[in-house]
């Protein structure tokens, strides 16, 4: 069977600060209340997303790479992760805040816990008056301080608050403390892994639990970078119908693309998949006669072996994921 672009059927998942705009604004499909995460592509074992429609419906990406290896994913990303897709593609929603957390890095994550680190990005949707991310810090301390700060709760004191609107991005490597405020909806970028470590909880109690959630401050003092940085926002410029630097790293490189009218994607120099999320209007893809259709809140993965395609739009504002 030929391959095609994809998309897959969210995996909504339940958090004490989840609201109802995956559902309000981004028109997702679920019953439950507190939705705070769609998963939209994602490989994390026990939770791996499932094609939606077309010839390969039903197949997880681990059947898909398996199946056809370096043209679902590029050779060189079959050859360094094998039958794991190396990225997790969310959309946000925090109708209360975010517990403050940090990540491990890869190699502390392999060591304790068998996962990928995660390093990840944000892009921000849509966000209330006075929404805010809290990203770093903004005083520096030693370790000794932090944990003075964090016996007291100060912690927040001590933390880089920035007040964000849509468009604006960050990115959050392993190390650096982190926490999505109240009233913001975002698109994540992350590399595959589910690991977390929780480092202040507001004393809050999870209604469902009735339980303070699980603090991992043993884990998380070794792995905190705590020096202080003159910037934590991502700048980035934003021209019409190309592929506009938003984000590189090792681990994804993300472009933002503001489509007006028709558009040719030629992917001919890289050897990856393509993944677009749409965070704004709506757009269709051409591929050999056949139109997919993507609008606000929806994910496409392009396989590798798709190296020409059309964009067409009214206006859209899509974001354009690979690994490079």
């Amino acid at each position: 069977m030929d391959l095609y672009p994809l998309k897959f059927t969210p995996l909504f998942k339940y958090r004490i600060w989840g609201g109802e705009k995956l559902k309000t604004v981004l028109n997702k499909d679920y019953n439950e209340t507190n939705i705070g995460e769609s998963w939209e592509i994602s490989g994390v074992e026990n939770d791996e997303t499932l094609v939606a429609d077309g010839g390969l419906k039903g197949k997880t990406l681990q059947q898909l790479i398996s199946a056809f290896k370096g043209d679902i994913v590029g050779n060189t990303v079959y050859q360094k992760f094998g039958d794991t897709f190396p990225l997790l593609i969310k959309f946000i929603d925090a109708k209360t805040p975010l517990s403050i957390q940090v990540h491990p890095s890869n190699d502390i994550a392999k060591e304790r816990h068998n996962s990928f680190g995660k390093n990840e990005m944000w892009y921000v949707m849509e966000a209330d008056d006075d929404a805010e991310l809290i990203v770093g810090f903004d005083k520096e301390i030693t370790q000794e301080e932090y944990k003075a700060h964090l016996d007291s709760s100060t912690i927040l004191e001590v933390m880089h608050h920035e007040n964000v609107k849509p468009g604006d991005t960050f990115y959050i490597p392993t190390g650096r403390v982190h926490a999505i405020g109240a009233g913001v909806m975002l698109a994540e970028i992350q590399q595959t892994s589910d690991i977390t470590y929780r480092i202040y909880d507001y004393d809050r109690v999870d209604a469902k639990t009735g339980a303070k959630r699980e603090l991992h401050n043993d884990l998380a003092i070794d792995v905190i970078d705590y020096a202080v940085y003159d910037s934590y926002k991502s700048d980035y410029k934003l021209k019409k119908n190309a592929s506009n630097t938003l984000l590189h790293s090792p681990y994804f490189k993300t472009n933002i693309i503001a489509t007006d009218g028709e558009m040719t994607m030629d992917y001919s120099n890289i050897d990856s998949f393509v993944i677009y999320i749409c965070v704004e209007g709506s757009l269709s893809i051409h591929r050999d006669g056949t139109e997919y259709s993507l609008k606000t809140g929806e994910t496409i993965l392009v396989p590798a072996n798709l190296k020409t395609l059309k964009l067409q739009s009214e206006g859209s504002k899509i974001l354009e994921v690979y690994y490079q």
